[in-house]
């Protein structure tokens, strides 16, 4: 017997809008400075070495238009370039590109790191700095200024040293953000390491996909198999 589509399954599949957003050859459909972006091995790569520092944080930005409620999902792998064991990036949604020239971005960021620290978090890039903690679900409200929101843990999402363990630091792992009103869900190798609601006037509901490499001691960053799904 074959399944049967409702109508409301019909229309939620046709709303439903999936783009590659790396081609897995070049760059196409990305900006960013070619000192440290380029792609490697298939994957889109940023890397910095001892005579070519990054000097600030800088972002590779996907052209193809803003994303408001999505699903994006995609595989990074970070890479140390010295022995101080140091990389830290991120991807940012809902974003805004604060100057072109410099490919400097700031907004969500679903951050993540070598250490043991931070993958995972939900940070505002030139904003309102750490909004979530791994493990936690949180509410963000009005604060005494829009620079300091009310921040509270509202639940846990899971044991943040679990959500570590299972980060394979010098493999492939999966990054899946998920963006719907005011709510925004991130996950990595499955397990869901933040839930947010903002509430403030100064959540993002809109916004550019960006790719960060951080300034500091020289690593290497690569990102594959980029899907965005619009809903």
């Amino acid at each position: 017997m074959k399944p049967i589509l409702t109508l409301a399954l019909l229309a939620s599949l046709a709303s439903a809008e999936e783009t590659q957003l790396f081609n897995g050859k070049d760059l196409t459909g990305w900006e960013g400075d070619a000192k440290f972006w380029s792609v490697q091995d298939g994957a889109l790569t940023g890397k910095s070495t001892p005579e070519n520092p990054v000097p600030h944080n800088t972002f590779i930005i996907w052209k193809g238009g803003e994303a408001s409620d999505f699903t994006l999902t995609l595989k990074f792998r970070m890479t140390p370039g010295d022995d101080k064991k140091y990389t830290n990036s991120g991807i940012q949604y809902r974003s805004k590109v604060i100057d072109a020239e410099k490919f400097i971005v700031g907004g969500y960021q679903a951050d993540f790191e070598y250490g043991d620290n931070y993958s995972g978090i939900l940070y505002e890039e030139k904003g309102r700095g750490i909004l979530a903690q791994r493990g936690e679900q949180v509410l963000i409200s009005q604060g005494d200024t829009p620079a300091k929101p009310k921040l509270e843990v509202t639940g846990k999402t899971g044991d943040s040293k679990e959500i570590q363990a299972a980060i394979r630091k010098d493999d492939w792992n999966e990054f899946k953000i998920v963006a719907a009103g005011a709510n925004v869900k991130q996950y990595i190798n499955g397990l869901l390491t933040v839930d947010v609601t903002d509430n403030t006037a100064e959540a993002p509901k809109t916004g550019v996909i960006a790719l960060q490499m951080h300034a500091g001691p020289p690593m290497k960053v690569q990102f594959k198999d980029i899907v965005l799904t619009k809903k």
